[in-house]
């Protein structure tokens, strides 16, 4: 019992400043769905469906950087810090490569990126606007995240919350500036969110580069990227890049139900991206216990202490549940004010009241889902079942039974949504089998390696 108790306060220990910093993710965009209510509701749903661009390239960032560090909570409990210098540079060839090739996409062909999502002229006008600024924020995203993810894997949470803070802070109230036209700036509407964004990207980079100066154990030194060691690099693509696919194959996947909803109409569009923001305020601390519980079950796992790695992920599902039913009560509270708050067409309105409701339960499939896929197999090492099972759930469910309610049978908007939501639920029995097998259980680090 005693150390049940201990793991527990040590998981919420790390999880703490984890969820804060998902908290503050979650203001950022809520602050930009609720400041672009003022500009129209037209606004609101060209940045949802263009964001959904942002949301596939953080699914590389997250898998590149939960992959290294997967690797680097092990080696980290073993106390092998070459090997996780080595792993980090790995990441970071990986991620500055995406992020080069996304960011002349988006600058160069806004126009036909934004054609993927809607046919409607005036949302493709004001998503490429934006697309464009958001090309310098890609170049600088994809080396903080990978740092940061290293950073969390060595329990160091409180860096990365505090650089989180600084990020969103300045995000929020540059968007204000911009969107409102504060302080003599000029009112630029969209194209003040993105800039809003890629200084707030700037500065967290400049804020990366001097943690790097004092911290003496993990440095964001661009030589890392030039180190070559075969093993190592033998050990990510086999373990780490399961994890990046699996991600990819799951927000392009999310991404698609934007498609299905972009083409159902302005009225869904904005409901969604309403309802978005309420259920990211409520899986803060879901997701929060996932990471946190995978980084201390990781270094556990490194030091090969094996039952005690057992007692860890049993305490991290449980704390994933009550984290669910309690994003799920958020969810309830928060619908009377957004339904008072909300500028949008009495439809919009009817779709936003019944997604929210959606949303309330809806949370615990994903909570539960992303703790066991992205939480305790990873820290064993075990990837590959999460992108398989992904690749089934999202693209051989989910999708087509979205395109072919939405589009063959043609079933009212709502009705699409709920049979879109029910892609979490689908997985539960094999998620919960492969757990009880254990088979993700591994010490996965070598040893004298680098």
């Amino acid at each position: 019992m005693d150390n049940r108790k201990a793991l527990r306060s040590r998981i919420i220990t790390l999880t703490i400043p984890i969820v804060i910093q998902n908290l503050l993710s979650a203001a950022v965009g809520s602050a930009d769905v609720l400041m672009l209510n003022y500009v129209g509701q037209s606004a609101i749903s060209a940045v949802s469906l263009a964001v959904q661009y942002t949301n596939i390239l953080f699914s590389v960032y997250f898998g590149l950087g939960t992959g290294a560090a997967m690797l680097c909570a092990q080696y980290y409990g073993k106390g092998d810090l070459k090997a996780i210098r080595v792993l980090e540079g790995i990441a970071l060839r990986f991620s500055v490569s995406f992020s080069t090739i996304f960011a002349l996409l988006v600058a160069t062909i806004p126009d036909t990126m934004m054609k993927l999502f809607t046919d409607d002229p005036e949302l493709i006008g004001l998503g490429a606007s934006y697309l464009r600024v958001m090309s310098v924020t890609y170049l600088c995203w994809g080396v903080t995240e990978v740092y940061m993810s290293v950073l969390r894997s060595t329990g160091k949470v409180k860096i990365t919350m505090t650089l989180s803070i600084l990020a969103f802070s300045v995000n929020i109230l540059l968007n204000a500036v911009f969107i409102f036209g504060l302080l003599g700036a000029p009112k630029l509407g969209i194209v003040g969110v993105a800039i809003a964004t890629a200084v707030s990207r700037v500065l967290q980079l400049i804020g990366c580069i001097l943690v790097s100066l004092c911290n003496k154990e993990i440095k964001l030194n661009p030589c890392y990227m030039f180190i070559r060691n075969k093993v190592l690099l033998g050990d990510f693509v086999r373990l780490s890049l399961p994890a990046l696919a699996n991600d990819i194959v799951w927000g392009t996947a999310f991404s698609m139900y934007s498609v299905i909803l972009g083409h159902l109409g302005n009225d869904a569009v904005a409901a969604n991206s309403l309802a978005t923001v309420v259920r990211n305020f409520g899986t803060t601390f879901c997701f929060g216990v996932a990471s946190g519980g995978s980084v201390l079950l990781g270094n556990i796992i490194g030091e090969s202490k094996m039952d005690e790695a057992r007692v860890c992920a049993r305490e991290t599902i449980r704390l994933t549940v009550i984290s669910g039913i309690l994003g799920g009560i958020v969810i309830l509270c928060a619908m009377p004010f957004v339904l008072a708050y909300a500028s949008l067409t009495e439809t919009a309105m009817g779709y936003l009241k019944k997604m929210m409701l959606i949303n309330s339960y809806y949370i615990m499939g994903a909570a539960v889902n992303t703790t066991f896929i992205a939480g305790i197999f990873r820290a064993g090492g075990d990837s590959k079942f999460g992108f398989v099972c992904d690749c089934i759930d999202m693209w051989c469910y989910a999708v087509p039974l979205g395109f072919f309610a939405a589009f063959v049978l043609k079933l009212p908007v709502m009705w699409v949504y709920f049979l879109l939501c029910t892609d979490e639920f689908v997985k539960w029995p094999w998620v919960i089998k492969r757990y009880r097998s254990e088979k993700w259980l591994k010490n996965i680090t070598r040893d004298h390696v680098a």
